[in-house]
């Protein structure tokens, strides 16, 4: 058994793409769209992981490990169903990217007071978790003082 890919349902493509990929700094691996099914799958991987996603390739197997955004042509409320849980990503500098995220206007729901983990939000309210790689930085200013926003 192998882990492949966590779907997220996502109200709008693009809006998404701007978070996972431009934000975020996923990379698009591979797209599929069915005009008969109405919907469209975009399949991001961590830059990484770009050698374990091109071993796959080579084997002829199924991509990994991969997020794959689902946008359903006809419009739906998703809400906020928390049954989800969320997604995790290691990072070389918690705070590098926690800085990115908050000058590109994404909202740190958890800040990485412990320098160590975080929490942010996609566009459709997927939580984010952003673990630290190896031990934790030493707590620093801003994130050190700054309270939790909202929920994750």
């Amino acid at each position: 058994m192998r882990y492949l890919h966590t779907m997220l349902r996502v109200r709008n493509l693009d809006t998404a793409l701007d978070f996972f990929v431009t934000k975020f700094g996923l990379k698009e691996v591979r797209r599929y769209s069915s005009d008969k099914g109405r919907f469209t799958n975009v399949f991001l991987g961590a830059p990484e992981d770009d050698s374990l996603v091109a071993d796959t390739v080579k084997r002829g197997v199924r991509h990994a490990p991969l997020v794959e955004l689902t946008h359903n042509w006809d419009e739906e409320d998703y809400g906020e169903a928390r049954y989800f849980g969320h997604l995790a990503f290691e990072v070389d500098d918690i705070y590098a990217l926690c800085d990115k995220l908050q000058k590109a206007g994404v909202t740190i729901n958890r800040p990485p007071r412990d320098g160590q983990m975080a929490f942010v939000r996609s566009p459709d309210k997927q939580s984010i978790e952003i673990l630290q790689k190896g031990d934790a930085k030493p707590p620093q200013e801003p994130w050190k003082s700054m309270p939790n926003t909202g929920h994750w």
